[in-house]
């Protein structure tokens, strides 16, 4: 059970490496004044007993034990500042897996070109599903502009969206 609990945490470790990439410094900070608030005890983990402080502290007393040990489950190992960070730029992210993404475009692009006509996409997503506003399609052609003949880069939307941040720009 030790070295399975202990690969774990290498893991968790290990893949949150570059989560400190993915917030600002000001960011960073009102996390780590959060995870402050929440590390009842200030051992630099967060466990139920910290939970369970934390909601009495807002007024939520009698919370299960079931939900506090769900909490406690969402994280690969003991909650520290970096996964804790983890944790949260996975939650604000919300994004499927850049593989998933990049598959649904695919589906849009049979030729395989890596781009979908901008007339097209934008015809997709203001008459389909959850509709693009107007000024949500003006935002998404000002960060990703079409090239001269009409053509979107779906590749590098879906990069920006599991990534956060434009590849040209790295």
């Amino acid at each position: 059970m030790a070295p399975k609990k202990a690969k774990r945490r290498a893991a968790a470790e290990g893949g949150s490496s570059n989560v400190f990439s993915m917030f600002d410094q000001t960011q960073i900070q009102e996390f780590k004044e959060a995870f402050t608030v929440i590390d009842q005890n200030r051992d630099g983990i967060i466990d139920k007993e910290d939970l369970r402080d934390t909601f009495g502290a807002m007024g939520r007393l009698n919370v299960k034990n079931e939900e506090l040990e769900s909490m406690i489950k969402e994280a690969s190992g003991p909650i520290n500042f970096t996964v804790f960070l983890t944790m949260f730029g996975e939650k604000l992210k919300g994004a499927d897996p850049e593989d998933v993404i990049m598959s649904a475009f695919k589906v849009l692009d049979p030729d395989g070109k890596g781009t979908i006509k901008k007339q097209f996409l934008e015809e997709l997503l203001s008459t389909q599903c959850d509709r693009f506003t107007p000024e949500e399609v003006k935002n998404m052609w000002h960060a990703f502009p079409p090239d001269v003949a009409g053509n979107v880069d779906y590749k590098n939307i879906c990069y920006v969206i599991t990534h956060g941040e434009d590849k040209e720009g790295e």
